[in-house]
């Protein structure tokens, strides 16, 4: 299991290159990799933000602050952020930056999970982290050029999406599996969408 938080963001990484549309990969990609580094290695240092309690709120609020969805919504906008101030150029690939920042964040989770060998940790929280580094991009190209309807949609769905994934490991840290395998399977749906739309797209 700790091989698979090792190895599933690059292996996902390079999947993702071969379906999506030709994007952002130059320095883009050196920056993502450089502050991933770095942010990983503080989180890893420092710790958690928010120190978990119990199965209640506090551990709900643990692991989306901490494990699953602000780790990924930093990379969003880190390179949001790049894209507005013109320091990335051309296509820019949202999901791709993001993938590459959280490779050196599992490199070290799986070195600092790995004697736990709890499944929840290493194999579902970095499943979690490629469906919102893959869903939220996808679901924001919905919004700026969808239909009305389906804007709408994308807008409460991506509002959505990093706090069903919070959910999603708080019911599996509860052993609540009737709970969470289907808000797993609403969590991965925009992922599987925006690889079947990216490899449609490259035909």
């Amino acid at each position: 299991m700790s091989l698979f938080c090792l190895l599933w963001p690059p292996l996902f990484y390079l999947f993702w290159r071969s379906v999506s549309p030709a994007g952002e990969s130059g320095y883009g990609g050196v920056w993502a990799l450089l502050l991933g580094s770095v942010a990983a290695n503080f989180q890893f240092f420092y710790g958690a933000f928010v120190r978990p309690g119990g199965f209640g709120f506090s551990r709900w609020l643990s692991g989306c602050v901490d494990l699953v969805a602000v780790p990924v919504l930093l990379p969003l906008l880190v390179c949001l952020a790049m894209t507005v101030f013109r320091m990335i150029a051309g296509t820019v690939d949202f999901t791709g930056f993001a993938l590459l920042w959280i490779i050196p964040m599992g490199a070290l989770r799986a070195v600092n999970w790995g004697a736990r060998g709890d499944p929840v940790l290493l194999v579902l929280v970095p499943l979690l982290w490629t469906a919102i580094a893959a869903g939220l991009p996808f679901l924001g190209g919905v919004v700026l050029r969808g239909p009305w309807p389906a804007r709408i949609l994308a807008g409460l769905a991506a509002l959505a999406l990093p706090p069903l994934a919070a959910t999603v490991y708080w019911a599996f840290f509860r052993q609540e599996h009737s709970l969470g395998f289907p808000l797993l399977a609403l969590s991965v749906a925009p992922l599987a969408a925006s690889c079947v739309c990216g490899a449609w797209a490259r035909r």
